[in-house]
């Protein structure tokens, strides 16, 4: 462990404050920041590039109720059913906000400092901690209207009086990208007359205001608390649209940079375990800017592989997804990337801005649809709504093809996309109505009214073990799932950060190579993404001679290297030297 000392850190943090806030007092606000944080002297940095994860690691999402059991608390029914079904499959857990909320499921915080008491307390997240590493929101980006915060606000006390975003009436924001189509300032009657509030996703989300370090220090004081009750991983909702200067497009400001690294400094000295997680649904070369230099985001969502894996699958040409990969870079050590196909939002589309053409995209929302997806929309630079995201489950989603529509390849077409996932680097994350192959939720659409809700199935424990314990798709996903994680999980070459190079072998067959950090153990991960039988030939790979070649999916061994593979419609092989 470093031994960088206090004094050091006061300093760098001084440094990081006076970028924010230059015309405050950068150092008597380090002092504040340690003081808040209860650093003591002495505090030692980490070492730097230090790689927090292993092929080990596998990520589960989850609301804190969507299963639930009569007469228990749903934060004990979800970890009694992933300690029963998938103890040896996660290692760390998503739970989505957790606290009292108003509205978007819980992304409308009121407390930050308490649990939801119709989910469970604070003991219920510890014995989550106990069985999993867990990662919970820092919706930091706006708070609940009806929260105290935002009440004081209105009254013009502390604290809560300097904590929104206020601009006047007129102010041009004719450059302000945003995912949502309503207006963005919201009129509020205060005691100090009539002021317009920022919001960027709705009226009852209010945009905060980290112009005041008051805010700065409130986040300060519920990361610790964080921390203390167990948690280490951090998910930065939104945070991409934190800090707003009219007359820009606020949104990637280098002030918001800047918030991020001061954040990672502090908790990672307060626990050199933690990690930060930025969540940027943007195009891709905005979201790779949240590594800076390993210095904020440990890790970046891939943002663009959900959109681009479907359309590959349902096209059954990898032709895109294949150049995304190629101009993804390694991440460095201490930095890597999170990936999902499916989570409690839809699949969004901003990500295949410059890597998808007009008529592609089109063909695919359309895909969509017919497959009983919805399509939500933003607004656009000249006011127009634009498509903003896909609302549909995974498992509706892979249903069928773009030529045939929904077929009999519908469980082999899902199960390809998880190998997929499972083989890249990075950490898999898996939302857990993916484990479970859970349909498109059209009622829960009618009681909520949000598209969203199509994909936040809130299923009966007994309805849900009763499905898992007969034949039914459910099972049969969460069984495979279950054995190709227990795969995954012992090939030194699935190291997050171990290397990977695409491999060229047409349009039907995506591929490439990982190498395990220590050069020992190589897997050739190939996968047929179409409907269609597709040839490889062996001896296009160049498999070292020496080598026995095992598929690890099914235990078969390759003598003749130069041999013709068949895969069947997407069928997946992992070839491993050992």
């Amino acid at each position: 462990m470093s031994t960088v000392k206090h004094s050091s850190l006061e300093h760098r943090l001084a440094a990081h404050l006076h970028t924010i806030y230059p015309h405050l007092d950068a150092a008597a606000l380090a002092s504040e920041c340690l003081l808040t944080m209860h650093l003591e002297e002495g505090a030692a940095t980490p070492p730097p590039h230090q790689n927090l994860w292993s092929e080990q690691d596998i990520m589960g999402i989850s609301y804190g109720d969507s299963i639930r059991c009569e007469g228990e608390m749903p934060l004990q029914t979800l970890t009694d059913f992933l300690k029963t079904h998938f103890n040896d499959s996660l290692t760390t857990l998503h739970i989505l906000p957790f606290f009292p909320y108003s509205s978007d499921d819980g992304f409308s915080v009121m407390d930050y400092t308490n649990v939801n008491a119709a989910l469970g307390d604070w003991n219920h997240i510890s014995r989550l901690t106990q069985s999993f590493k867990v990662m919970s929101d820092l919706v930091i980006n706006h708070c609940s209207s009806r929260s105290l915060w935002f009440d004081n606000f209105r009254h013009n006390l502390e604290p809560g009086a300097s904590y929104f975003r206020c601009v006047p009436a007129d102010t041009d924001t004719s450059m302000v990208v945003r995912p949502r189509t309503s207006p963005l300032l919201r009129e509020v009657q205060t005691n100090n007359g009539i002021k317009y509030v920022w919001c960027t996703f709705s009226h009852d989300q209010v945009d905060l205001n980290f112009e005041s370090p008051a805010v700065l220090f409130e986040f300060l004081r519920i990361i610790k608390l964080y921390l203390d009750k167990g948690i280490r991983w951090f998910r930065l909702d939104a945070v991409a649209f934190l800090w707003k200067i009219p007359g820009t497009n606020c949104i990637n400001l280098p002030q918001t940079h800047e918030v991020i690294r001061l954040l990672r400094l502090l908790i990672e000295h307060y626990a050199p375990d933690a990690v930060i997680i930025t969540e940027t649904n943007i195009p891709n070369h905005e979201n790779l800017t949240y590594f800076g230099n390993a210095n904020e985001a440990h890790l970046i969502y891939n943002f663009s592989l959900p959109p681009l894996l479907i359309n590959t699958l349902i096209t059954g040409d990898c032709t895109h997804l294949k150049n995304w990969l190629m101009t993804m870079p390694p991440a460095q050590n201490g930095t890597t990337y999170l990936n999902f196909i499916a989570s409690h939002d839809g699949v969004g589309l901003r990500p295949t801005e410059g890597l998808l053409s007009d008529w592609e995209l089109n063909t695919l929302i359309t895909t969509m649809q017919r497959f009983g997806g919805k399509i939500s929309s933003r607004s656009g630079p000249d006011g127009a709504p634009k498509p903003y995201e896909m609302n549909i489950s995974l498992w509706s989603a892979l249903s069928g093809s773009v030529r045939v529509g929904p077929d009999s390849w519908h469980f082999a077409r899902y199960i390809c996309a998880h190998t997929i996932m499972l083989a890249l680097e990075g950490i898999p994350a898996f939302y857990i109505h993916s484990l479970i192959a859970t349909e498109n939720d059209y009622e829960r659409i009618e009681h909520t009214g949000h598209f969203r809700s199509i994909n936040r199935h809130v299923w009966d424990k007994n309805l849900l073990e009763d499905a898992l314990a007969s034949d039914t798709h459910h099972s049969r996903v969460a069984s495979r799932l279950k054995e190709l994680i227990h795969i995954r999980r012992q090939q030194s070459a699935f190291h997050p950060n171990a290397t990977q190079y695409v491999l060229h072998l047409g349009e039907g067959i995506f591929a490439f190579w990982r190498q395990s950090l220590d050069g020992k153990q190589s897997i050739f991960a190939l996968h047929n993404i179409s409907d269609q039988a597709q040839c490889i030939n062996m001896a296009e790979l160049n498999l070292l001679s020496t080598d026995t070649w095992t598929d690890l999916i099914s235990g078969t061994a390759f003598h003749d290297h130069h041999c013709t593979l068949t895969l069947t419609p997407y069928q997946c092989l992992w070839l491993a030297n050992c």
